[in-house]
């Protein structure tokens, strides 16, 4: 793990880097942004999807792509959206990210990605920043590549467009239960609604359901050439401790990676014990760890 000690013992009212730049990126950088994020398919597959579905224009992407690198050369990357997202970011880069997200001023709901790179983010951007609402220092990144070792639940399919009023109250449930505050607040829920449908339509909501209820279901947010991610795991709260988790799991793998892409990837809190051994019974290993700071 790298160390970003002496590096930000300067003031923290500019922690810049003599001699550091941010460049704020465009569509002519884009070739430059997805070899970044290819260095590592499966940390960087949100940033990649999203730039690859949207280019690099802030209006269309919903954020800016901050660059940063020696001799004008593209190294490090910061997603600047509702969600911070560093990528391979350098003590430099961390440095200068965070003194232009300082100077800018907060924008987004959490900060998340490499957990070294965002503990030294969150380190320069806590005196004026904090304090976060909560912080989750130690999620495991997980993949798996090959077939799972479980029988996949025969009743785990993709959900029809139909089913979105039977699939919206499971979204809303585990949101909520994940991240502590309704996705309905502020807009009533249309921002969340829309994207769910986006992802029905687009055959990337997963569920299990009976008599008009959702049993189990997942969706795969985030999707490259490469790897594609799932979140949004949940099971019905009657129905968990019934080993339903790792063969739903099993489905979408075997179903993602035969029509998504190669690599199917997710993040886990620590503390749910749980989830982690249904993950890794539907085959996940560890390859990295992510940390979350959430406003």
């Amino acid at each position: 793990m790298r160390r970003y000690g002496p590096v930000y013992a300067s003031n923290m009212l500019r922690v810049r880097p003599p001699g550091s730049t941010v460049r704020l990126l465009d569509e002519r950088d884009h070739a430059a942004v997805l070899a970044v994020c290819d260095r590592d398919p499966v940390t960087n597959v949100f940033v990649s999807s999203r730039v690859r579905a949207l280019g690099l224009q802030p209006g269309r992407l919903g954020a800016q792509m901050w660059g940063h690198g020696p001799g004008g050369r593209l190294e490090s990357l910061c997603y600047a959206g509702a969600n911070l997202v560093p990528v391979a970011a350098t003590p430099d880069a961390v440095a200068a990210f965070a003194d232009r997200a300082l100077r800018q001023g907060r924008r987004c709901s959490s900060v998340v990605g490499p957990a070294a790179e965002v503990q030294a983010l969150w380190a320069l951007l806590r005196p004026r920043w904090g304090p976060a609402r909560e912080i989750r220092p130690v999620q495991p990144v997980m993949v798996t590549a090959g077939p799972p070792p479980v029988a996949p639940d025969p009743l785990v399919r993709r959900v029809r467009m139909d089913e979105l009023d039977i699939l919206w109250p499971a979204c809303v449930a585990m949101f909520t239960e994940e991240v502590g505050v309704s996705p309905t607040l502020g807009d009533g829920g249309a921002s969340y609604r829309a994207r769910l449908e986006q992802l029905i339509r687009s055959g990337r909501a997963f569920a299990r359901i009976e008599h008009g209820q959702v049993i189990f279901k997942a969706e795969i947010g985030a999707v490259t050439p490469q790897a594609c991610q799932i979140q949004g795991v949940w099971v019905r709260p009657e129905c968990r401790g019934q080993g339903l988790a790792a063969p739903g799991m099993a489905a979408i793998v075997l179903e993602a990676s035969r029509s998504i892409a190669p690599l199917v990837s997710l993040y886990v809190n620590d503390f749910n014990t749980p989830a982690r051994a249904a993950y890794l019974r539907a085959g996940f290993v560890e390859t990295g760890r992510f940390m979350s700071v959430l406003f």
